[in-house]
């Protein structure tokens, strides 16, 4: 099975790091010329994995219509972008397995509706879990959801991604996969804020506790099981996530927190906090479905500038006692 990689950042290269194991072929697309040139030439990617040596394996190309020939794609494009870029990909009759983590704002849907919009061929698949990029490239051990509908078609591709260092767990929840993604980058952000707030370690672990309880109760409004919830892709990515200044949702709260503004924060980066994006419409949503997340409703409001640091807290800390539960 020839995979193609859409998307050449971190993660991007990283996927294609494990899919050239073993002297495998890789073909990852990149926006960046400067990317493509540097993987062709010198086996890395100085724009966003630099000091990684990457396989000789991965050749790298600025046509999408290239990955044609491969059997299926891994899709690692920033989520707001997804849909355009497979509007714009050729052949989409194969498997596609989506690795951005996120919902698209304009539509609210998740991502694996985007890509059966775009591609409706398509057979599609998520794969989501606590993966920090440059520790997947160095092939330090990482454990993942791979989830789909069809299990077989899971299976087939787990065989084929998987490495002993990049261990695959099949699932058939696709929703619980995404919306593990999805929510925990929202929640990573607030964990930030009490970081660069200096709010201390308790206080990080209750949010991670209670923020973990509004994942809940959102996936299992929208059909997710629990232990999905539970799992890699869903709190095994929360604790990663809310605990290292790796995260970039995190990293932006930590700015957050010391009083810069989110616009600010986000002007000046070259990677993307999909937090901030899935933010207003993950708030939006759960009031209108009826479900309780005050974390994200913070989270929505700070990255919007509506509110400071100092009121959130304020509204969260007043907020009436309650017994402990989902």
């Amino acid at each position: 099975m020839k995979l193609g990689i859409i998307g050449g950042g971190a993660w991007g290269t990283a996927l294609a790091q494990v899919a050239a194991a073993g002297g495998e072929d890789a073909l990852l697309w990149a926006l960046e010329a400067e990317v493509v040139e540097a993987i062709n030439a010198t086996h890395e990617n100085p724009v966003y994995l630099a000091g990684i040596p990457l396989s000789p394996a991965i050749r790298a190309t600025s046509e999408l219509g290239d990955l044609d020939r491969c059997d299926a794609w891994l899709v690692v494009t920033p989520a707001q972008h997804m849909r355009a870029v497979l509007e714009r990909s050729g052949d989409c009759n194969k498997a596609v397995v989506l690795c951005a983590k996120g919902i698209e704002e304009k539509s609210g849907e998740l991502l694996h509706r985007v890509a059966k919009a775009a591609c409706p061929d398509a057979s599609v698949a998520v794969l989501s879990g606590p993966t920090f990029a440059h520790e997947v490239a160095k092939g330090l051990p990482t454990a993942v959801t791979l989830a789909a509908e069809d299990t077989a078609l899971a299976e087939r591709l787990r065989d084929r991604i998987k490495q002993p260092t990049f261990r695959i767990y099949v699932s058939d929840d696709v929703a619980g996969a995404e919306i593990g993604g999805a929510v925990k980058n929202v929640l990573a952000i607030a964990c930030g804020v009490v970081e660069g707030k200096g709010l201390g370690q308790n206080a990080r672990a209750a949010l991670i506790g209670r923020g973990f309880a509004e994942m809940t109760r959102f996936g299992l409004a929208l059909g997710a099981k629990r232990e999905t919830l539970a799992g890699l892709s869903g709190l095994g990515d929360l604790v990663l996530t809310c605990s290292s200044t790796s995260s970039r949702n995190y990293s932006l709260g930590v700015g957050i927190g010391q009083g810069r503004s989110a616009a600010e924060l986000m002007a000046n980066r070259t990677t993307v906090a999909e937090g901030a994006f899935t933010a207003p419409v993950l708030a939006r949503l759960a009031k209108e479905k009826g479900i309780d997340m005050p974390i994200v409703d913070a989270v929505d409001a700070l990255v919007a500038g509506r509110v400071d640091v100092d009121q959130v807290l304020d509204a969260l800390l007043s907020r009436p006692s309650r017994a402990e539960g989902i």
